[in-house]
């Protein structure tokens, strides 16, 4: 009978174990999905940031060694993350390509201008970076004209810069729910445990002997937890991935690293200081109150 009990208990507390492992699984997965999230949008602004065109419009008496030579230089320029030169010839082909008749037939000639059409990095994609940038491209005798769309520049940067702290403020408030959720999921796990603890008090273990084999075991839960929680997100990236191909211009291995290196430090962190607190609080209680 004695043997039939003790079966019992380990099973009810296994059950304890393993409800109390996947819950936090979903929790550290809610807040990774979060965290994949600000690393995109982060990666998204910096992608729309840097597929903004300034094009060039080259002089047309200008020389090809010239305007080679410009370029390289623009090339340098600590702003500009890349440049494309195109020529009248290249110029011509794309846009009979696109209309699908040649268009010099009919015009009997080529009026199109050789272009370079430059490409800013991220963090110097707004208007006063861009027109000091204008002013200074626009003084080489190789250049005719420098064209952007500064509204455009405008509304980017600051609907990214909106939408950012909206999703910080999100971030912010959802963090708070994983830690009010999984603290209240340690609690009722160690509920269960609260005879056992005042009975180690009682026969004289010290309270940090009783608090190190719980924080120990919460501690493997947090990782067993934030592991289930990676492969899960594991799983969907590569779903994402399959279904969207183009979002692999997001993926950054060592942003993904850090996010899934910080689910593991919250899951120990948080179900550490969780269960702390819990045997803390039975250590304090008198016995009669532990039947509250």
């Amino acid at each position: 009978m004695e043997e039939f009990e003790v079966s019992q208990a380990a099973k009810k507390t296994k059950t304890v174990y393993v409800s109390t492992i996947f819950s936090i699984a979903l929790v550290l997965l809610m807040l990774g999905m979060l965290g994949l999230i600000l690393v995109h949008a982060k990666n998204l602004s910096n992608y729309v940031k840097e597929n903004i065109v300034l094009n060039i419009i080259v002089d047309e008496g200008a020389k090809e060694t010239e305007v080679l030579a410009f370029k390289k230089s623009l090339d340098n320029n600590v702003a500009v993350k890349q440049t494309q030169y195109i020529n009248k010839e290249v110029a011509q082909h794309n846009l009979t390509k696109d209309l699908g008749e040649d268009f010099v037939n009919f015009l009997g000639y080529n009026p199109l201008l050789s272009t370079i059409d430059v490409y800013m990095k991220a963090d110097y994609a707004n208007n006063q970076n861009i027109d000091a940038l204008r002013k200074s491209m626009e003084k080489n005798p190789v250049v005719k004209e420098v064209v952007y769309q500064s509204s455009l520049i405008d509304m980017v940067n600051k609907n990214i810069n909106t939408i950012g702290l909206i999703v910080l403020g999100f971030a912010g408030i959802l963090l708070v729910i994983a830690i009010a959720l999984i603290n209240n999921t340690i609690r009722l796990a160690i509920f269960s445990q609260r005879f056992l603890i005042k009975s180690m008090q009682l026969v004289g273990a010290t309270k940090n002997f009783i608090r190190q084999p719980f924080i120990l075991v919460a501690a493997l839960h947090g990782i067993i937890a934030s592991f289930i929680a990676i492969i899960i997100l594991l799983g969907l990236l590569y779903y994402a991935q399959q279904e969207l191909p183009e979002i692999i211009i997001l993926r950054n291995f060592t942003e993904f690293g850090l996010v899934f290196i910080s689910l593991v430090a919250i899951g120990i962190f948080i179900t550490g200081i969780s269960t702390w607190f819990a045997v803390s609080k039975y250590l304090r209680l008198k016995i009669y109150d532990l039947y509250r």
